[in-house]
């Protein structure tokens, strides 16, 4: 399959993004397409359409070997399901699929037709290999069972931030960080309140502790002033 297009998004690397597309709806994403796809004909009538469908490679997660179970974080990274039972990363072929808002359709730019959505769950510079419209009256099941997820949707931390360092990320980016944090950002097996973690988003990395459910940011750096860089996760 060919690469049409690249996302930007606010992540440089893979920890700390969302684990589905529209949990943070304040996440925007900038498609920028390959030279031989720019033609504004192949855009005609996407305007349309309010959600689309992003076909798109785990970059990041490629892997020489089957497994046929995988440890879903939010079971707790211990208990095994089957791979085609979750959206793990780490599948036969290493295609992601996301619905996304489509917020806007610049045409005439100096990259060709742009893309602008939000809802996004995708790395930065993130591979797309197609682009279709999401439509309602099919691919909405409002009486689906959502299986073993479902049991885990409503969980969110408690973040505490104070308004010095939250202030350190550009106004328009800071609820988007939140909810970021809020969705928990550690592997689900890892649960030691002394231990910091950092999230890098945007050129921040993002320090903070969590115990009892409250997430609590310690330190941002601004990881252009050369700031020293703890372990990612």
């Amino acid at each position: 399959m060919d690469i049409i297009a690249h996302i930007n998004t606010d992540f440089p690397s893979k920890f700390g993004i969302p684990r589905q597309s529209g949990l943070v709806e304040e996440l925007v994403g900038k498609i920028v397409f390959k030279p031989e796809y720019r033609s504004v004909e192949a855009f005609r009538g996407l305007e349309e359409f309010s959600y689309i469908w992003l076909l798109w490679e785990f970059s990041e997660a490629k892997r020489d070997n089957f497994a046929a179970t995988v440890k879903p974080p939010r079971l707790g990274g211990n208990q095994r399901m089957g791979v085609f039972a979750t959206r793990s990363p780490f599948r036969p072929n290493n295609i992601g699929l996301s619905s996304v808002r489509l917020e806007r359709i610049d045409l005439e730019t100096e990259q060709g037709p742009v893309l602008w959505v939000s809802g996004v769950d995708l790395m930065d510079k993130t591979p797309i290999y197609d682009i279709k419209p999401y439509l309602p009256y099919t691919d909405c099941h409002p009486d689906a069972k959502a299986g073993f997820a479902e049991k885990v949707y409503d969980y969110e931390l408690k973040v505490e931030c104070s308004e010095e360092l939250i202030n350190k990320i550009p106004k328009q980016k800071q609820k988007a960080l939140l909810k970021v944090l809020a969705q928990d950002p550690r592997p689900s097996y890892q649960d030691n309140p002394n231990r910091r973690y950092g999230v890098e988003f945007m050129h921040y990395d993002v320090r903070f502790h969590v115990q009892d459910s409250i997430l609590k940011v310690c330190e941002i750096v601004d990881l252009r002033d050369g700031g020293v860089e703890y372990e990612q996760i």
